[in-house]
């Protein structure tokens, strides 16, 4: 706990491009202390794109470490950095369709990847007035979890805990005609629905298509992604999933919504696999996966 807390106060008082430019050093050092998490990212880097190897491959995995931790020491400047800094540092292609889906008032949903920098969208929609909930996994201890919690809600962020109670608190922020967004490329708690991703089947979060289909909410694959520029990060919304009933009951409903979902992931992440956060088991045939 102290160890974060001393990260963010360190990170806090770096410019972008010293943020920018100690993310490698410190990616490499997690790189080599976690060979799990090397073996496994090297595994989905190869589902994503099958002709990787060798030394791609190996740099590919680097990358995907040097992005995650960028994605971190972002996450502690952000809450310090003015509204005119974010707003130079994020291009989109799509937004229009954020707008659009909230005109309809039903909220939006904007279904992520673990990839790029999406924090910092999270604050640039912040700060543009939208009301902004995110679910986000609950981690050991709760005092860590909570401080996590303090630190997006001062990005302008809801913040709501996987679990029980998470789909009445989304439901609320979906009436108040918030975004929600949530991170559905991992079947956390493995009650998921059973899709082919990347061509091998395993299970996805069920939760973004039973909410489009029951509130009408406009469900939006989303994804931000960092770019070389300093602080840059470019943001693409794509169109809506189709999410309509049809009479063939809600469970096939939600199957066919969330597997049209995760083709919509695929295409997101096979633009820039490198930034793909994805260290942990999440298909039957990985090592660990439960």
């Amino acid at each position: 706990m102290g160890g974060y807390r001393l990260a963010a106060l360190a990170a806090r008082g770096l410019p972008g491009f010293a943020a920018q430019g100690i993310a490698p050093t410190i990616g490499l050092g997690a790189n080599v202390a976690s060979p799990e998490r090397r073996a496994m990212i090297t595994r989905h880097l190869r589902r994503v794109d099958p002709t990787l190897g060798g030394i791609r491959l190996r740099r590919a995995a680097q990358e995907a470490f040097d992005s995650y931790t960028r994605y971190w020491l972002e996450s502690f400047r952000l809450p310090h950095l003015p509204v005119r800094m974010v707003d130079r540092g994020m291009r989109s292609d799509g937004y229009q369709h954020v707008l659009d889906a909230l005109e309809l008032g039903n909220g939006a949903i904007l279904a992520l990847p673990h990839l790029g920098g999406w924090e910092w969208a999270g604050r640039w929609l912040a700060d543009r007035g939208h009301g902004l909930t995110v679910v986000v996994e609950e981690i050991e201890p709760p005092e860590l979890f909570e401080w996590f919690a303090e630190l997006r809600a001062a990005l302008g962020m809801n913040v709501v805990a996987l679990g029980p109670d998470a789909g009445r608190e989304v439901l609320r922020a979906l009436r108040r005609n918030d975004i929600v967004c949530l991170l559905c490329d991992r079947d956390i708690q493995r009650t998921g629905v059973e899709v082919e991703f990347f061509g091998e089947v395993t299970t996805l979060p069920a939760g973004p298509a039973t909410l489009a289909l029951r509130t009408g909410a406009p469900l939006l694959p989303t994804a931000v992604y960092f770019t070389e520029r300093t602080d840059g990060h470019f943001g693409l919304v794509r169109p809506p999933v189709a999410a309509e009933r049809s009479g063939e009951g809600l469970r096939a409903d939600v199957a066919h919504v969330t597997q049209a979902l995760a083709r919509e992931l695929e295409g997101l992440i096979r633009r820039s696999p490198q930034q793909w956060h994805l260290f942990q088991p999440n298909w039957p045939s990985d090592p660990g996966y439960e």
